[in-house]
């Protein structure tokens, strides 16, 4: 019996092992796939979706702190950007418009729109920072989504990187920029930290960007069977 008992615990751990390997494989194919399907190459589908999602948590390496970039401080506050949440969406961002050849003006539209939303979605909170509630910050997403299919109509191809560039950089700019002053003027004992594009509103950037490519692609998908 206690042999039994061991085999049977053995046998437990390694299924705890197996599952998140199994499912962490299963969101890969689904996601990288369903991105190569919007014009995205799996090494853009794996930054997206996996390299982003990393370097949302706090890695410290020779104890500097690679995930959360210093930049200042004020009053009790230190301010840092998050390379998940911030830097990596921004670089991305960059690349796509010079890779896909997307014009200015249809970014600049998506990301106002965007910034707008995300905006009046969120709130600075002193012991949590920047948040916003169910099902509010389902918002931003849907909008980077829809603004991104009028405005590629005609050229379908290119809704899914504007989506993906209007709503992180959107949420970045309307919930963190916009609101990182109200948050740094809110009273506190404490030193805290205030991370741009880090705690909620990573969740809420990262949840955004493939929100609006999903959408893009499931309302798209009859245009793109008859192209």
């Amino acid at each position: 019996m206690i042999a039994l008992a061991n085999l049977t615990e053995i046998g437990l751990w390694i299924l705890y092992i197996i599952i998140p390997i199994l499912i962490f494989y299963f969101i890969y194919l689904i996601f990288t796939r369903a991105f190569r399907y919007m014009g995205f190459t799996t090494l853009e589908a794996i930054i997206i979706v996996f390299v982003s999602f990393l370097f949302g948590f706090e890695i410290i390496i020779f104890g500097f702190n690679i995930s959360n970039i210093y930049l200042f401080s004020y009053k009790n506050w230190m301010v840092a950007i998050n390379m998940g949440g911030a830097i990596i969406p921004i670089l991305l961002s960059i690349y796509l418009i010079i890779k896909k050849k997307i014009q200015l003006k249809k970014i600049l539209i998506g990301i106002i729109i965007v910034t707008i939303i995300a905006f009046f979605v969120t709130n600075p909170v002193a012991d949590k920072g920047i948040i916003a509630y169910f099902p509010y910050w389902l918002f931003p997403s849907i909008f980077a989504s829809l603004t991104s299919i009028f405005l590629s109509w005609n050229n379908y191809i290119k809704a899914a990187p504007i989506a993906y560039i209007s709503g992180t950089i959107g949420v970045l700019i309307g919930a963190d920029f916009l609101h990182l002053w109200e948050l740094l003027n809110i009273p506190i004992n404490t030193s805290r930290t205030a991370v741009l594009g880090g705690s909620v509103v990573f969740d809420m950037i990262y949840i955004t960007g493939i929100i609006a490519v999903i959408l893009d692609g499931l309302i798209m998908f009859r245009k793109r069977g008859k192209a």
